[in-house]
């Protein structure tokens, strides 16, 4: 009897951490801190790196994919190298610590849907044009929530953005039209000092024929405090939303404010270029 008490247990335990665990993906630039946690030679050339990574309780488990891209498609030159790893978590209210031997990776959870990746000093780390350094819940739930809080700082004339995401921006791609991903390339600028509205100029995959397309914006003050630059179309509604996390991290929202979530190439992410 104790025997079969003691396989119930067993197996009401591992039960609990599959339900449990929870499931991201996403592709990150090869930056020193990924690199140095995953165990990848600084030397190697490397354009970007594809995570699959379950975090559970208080452990995790991780498969990555990196090397150069091959032309034309979504995977690696010769299928580029892996990495699989395993180990504990810390977790400390809105943070994860993610332990390899002695080296520790910190990621924060923005959501239940979006982990982004950080650096030695707990700040966000900045992606590039091609990738961001967030992960994306691979069975997500519409959520406008923001677990951090942030206090924005002024920007003097202008401010660009930049990155690729899905096609899933509300209202940018016609239903039925094929599309892989959007590029981006935004300008804001400003029009007073607490940077409150201006115009912008926006570049990129759906205005590649125009030559881009300009507008005015606006900031939009969220009941919990968060900032959101509202892009709005000639006739005032909004082209584009996007949430500012932090000095150079922005999110793109839909109308109601939940977070878009993106996949395993993408991320809808824009990072602050200067």
């Amino acid at each position: 009897m104790k025997i079969v008490h003691g396989v119930i247990l067993i197996l009401f335990f591992f039960s609990f951490e599959e339900a449990t665990a929870k499931m991201y993906t996403g592709s990150t630039p090869a930056g020193v801190v990924v690199r140095t946690f995953l165990g990848i030679s600084l030397k190697d050339s490397i354009d970007f790196i594809r995570w699959q990574l379950t975090l559970n309780n208080s452990s995790y488990t991780l498969d990555c994919n990196y090397g150069i891209g091959k032309p034309n498609t979504n995977g690696f030159i010769d299928g580029g190298k892996k990495i699989k790893l395993s180990g504990s978590i810390h977790k400390q209210e809105y943070y994860y610590v993610l332990q390899n031997g002695n080296k520790v990776l910190k990621i924060a959870s923005i959501n239940s849907n979006l982990l982004h990746f950080l650096d030695a000093n707990s700040s966000m780390i900045v992606g590039n044009g091609g990738w961001s350094y967030t992960l994306n819940n691979m069975s997500p739930s519409p959520d406008a929530t923001v677990n951090f809080s942030f206090t924005r700082s002024a920007f003097k004339d202008s401010m660009v953005l930049e990155g690729r995401s899905p096609c899933g921006v509300p209202g940018i791609i016609p239903e039925g039209k094929l599309c892989y991903k959007l590029k981006w390339y935004i300008i804001f600028y400003t029009v007073d000092a607490a940077n409150n509205s201006g115009i912008y100029k926006v570049y990129g995959t759906p205005w590649r024929e125009q030559r881009g397309r300009t507008g005015k914006w606006q900031l939009i003050s969220t009941n919990d405090g968060h900032s959101i630059f509202k892009l709005n179309k000639d006739d005032g509604s909004a082209l584009l939303n996007l949430l500012q996390l932090d000095n150079n991290v922005f999110l793109f929202t839909d109308a109601t404010g939940n977070l878009l979530v993106g996949d395993q190439d993408f991320s809808y992410t824009l990072n602050r270029f200067f």
